[in-house]
């Protein structure tokens, strides 16, 4: 309880503060200045699908885009390395497009690169603008003053966390079922190591969702499901679960796939079609056992 309190005012905070933020920029036009990171033609970070959702699940996707503001250049970085997986959850965009749209869900993403800002990392955790990202140096991210560092924050992070806030508030002074589930995806080899699950589900606190999700990825018969693999969710190395749905008292769980099987778009529908088809299944059974 002392936790969920704590992490409910640092998200209390966040909204305030990127209010603030956001109300001054619209003040000045939405113009570039030397406070802002952001200018008129970069885009909004955060990108929403079927808003009007009638699905008690909520989607939210962290590592959907790849954006780079303009100030920012590349970041130092080569386009190659700007295509691959330190950058953002390659595939996971398409299925998760779809999937709002089989399931009749609110989709929440994020547009700009894990590289600017991790929006799934506390902002204090080192990773949270990464200088090395695997073996990759990430040359604009060395030696960030504090007020760059400070308005990435407020400009990436900030208006995607307050926003699937402002959301979940809104459902739940409706009185709205909601089940938060968090769409990534996962390299097939890291650090030369072969990965075998094509999906996991990862989760810390909630024992409701992920045990009925793993019962029915396993009944699928051809997959090699991760129970928390092939990451595990924590307070220290993620955010969206933590604060959006364990200090809020939501269903939730994480889901990641298996990038190869998702890299071009018929590999993205399938695996939409597939979990819709699953997430369904275990509507029912949430319903059923009136726990939404």
């Amino acid at each position: 309880m002392i936790w969920a309190i704590q992490s409910t005012g640092i998200a209390a905070h966040f909204q305030t503060e990127c209010r603030l933020n956001r109300q001054q920029s619209m003040a000045s036009g939405g113009s570039s200045g030397p406070s802002l990171l952001l200018s008129s033609s970069d885009m909004a970070p955060v990108h929403e699908t079927n808003a009007a959702g009638a699905s008690p699940f909520l989607f939210t996707c962290d590592h959907y885009g790849r954006l780079l503001p303009q100030k920012l250049g590349q970041l130092g970085l080569p386009e190659h390395e700007l295509l691959r997986h330190i950058a953002y959850d390659i595939g996971i965009a398409g299925v998760a497009e779809q999937l709002s749209g089989l399931v009749d869900a609110h989709l929440v993403a994020q547009r700009y690169s894990r590289l600017v800002i991790d929006c799934n990392r506390p902002p204090e955790a080192a990773s949270s603008i990464p200088r090395l990202s695997e073996a990759t140096i990430i040359p604009g991210n060395e030696a960030l003053a504090i007020e760059a560092i400070a308005l990435r924050r407020r400009e990436i992070f900030d208006p995607y966390h307050q926003r699937i806030d402002a959301i979940i508030d809104q459902r739940l002074a409706q009185r709205r079922p909601t089940v938060l589930v968090s769409l990534h995806s996962f390299t097939p080899v890291y650090a030369g190591v072969a990965r075998p699950w094509h999906i996991g589900t990862l989760y810390h606190r909630d024992r409701t969702l992920p045990p009925l999700l793993l019962r029915a990825l396993r009944a699928e018969g051809d997959l090699v499901v991760g129970d928390n693999e092939p990451y595990a969710v924590s307070d220290t190395t993620d955010y969206t679960i933590p604060v959006h749905g364990e200090a809020r008292g939501l269903i939730n769980t994480g889901i990641e796939i298996r990038q190869d099987l998702i890299a071009d778009p018929s590999g993205q529908q399938q695996w939409a079609e597939r979990l819709a088809r699953i997430l369904a299944d275990v509507e029912a059974q949430l319903r059923a056992e009136r726990l939404i």
